[in-house]
């Protein structure tokens, strides 16, 4: 039944994936904590939040170490613009799995969110220290926040976590988006210490002599 109910996941057939996992959750023992973060992933890709929500608890009830449902639920409430909500699941997330890199990433964009800028910062860096991949990838078992229409802000700090990492080519493509979406603070980068440690890289010497043109809708 978890098999089958994968597979219907995997194919983004989610009722379906409901119901086998549900027949799972009566015939499986022993699973009870996985079966029923599955679930809840399931209705989050419905948008059944308070579903979703019930079927973390339940996972939290059989395991509460087990750090998925933690960050799920705090995606739940993220997803429903409640970023400031969300940032207590996701620091108990991180608290039982500091090697979690997306955990790290999803606290970093709720911190984003509630305008706590260093703290957004610092939980990027640890993410892409873990994961320099993470942004592209999403967690085996749980669900990584996408934070799309925030402005120039969150591609500036992206690049800014990367940039203090060293990683130059994501750093300046990040850069770049920012500059698509509006940035135009030169002197901020001048200043900033994490972009003077590329600031000899010949692909961000050229990003700033030519930046791209802001996008407009």
């Amino acid at each position: 039944m978890e098999q089958r109910a994968d597979i219907y996941m995997a194919r983004k057939q989610y009722p379906d994936a409901v119901d086998y996992y549900q027949r799972a959750l009566r015939t499986v023992k022993g699973r009870q904590a996985a079966l029923w973060n599955k679930l809840g992933i399931a209705y989050q890709q419905q948008s059944q939040f308070r579903q979703a929500r019930n079927a973390y608890k339940k996972a939290i009830h059989f395991q509460k170490d087990f750090p998925e449902p933690w960050n799920n639920l705090g995606t739940t409430y993220f997803m429903e613009g409640k970023a400031k909500k969300s940032l207590k699941y996701y620091r108990q997330a991180v608290k039982l799995n500091p090697s979690g890199s997306s955990f790290h990433l999803n606290l970093g964009t709720a911190y984003f969110h509630t305008k706590k800028y260093p703290e957004a910062v610092a939980e990027y860096r640890e993410a892409l220290s873990l994961d320099p991949n993470v942004l592209r990838e999403h967690s085996a078992h749980g669900t990584v926040v996408e934070a799309r229409g925030s402005g120039y802000k969150l591609y500036f700090y992206l690049a800014k976590a990367f940039a203090s990492l060293g990683l130059t080519d994501e750093a300046v493509r990040y850069l770049r988006r920012a500059f698509e979406e509006g940035f135009n603070d030169r002197e901020l980068l001048v200043k900033d210490p994490d972009f003077q440690k590329i600031s000899s890289s010949p692909a961000y010497v050229e990003l700033l002599n030519n930046p791209p043109v802001a996008i407009k809708d």
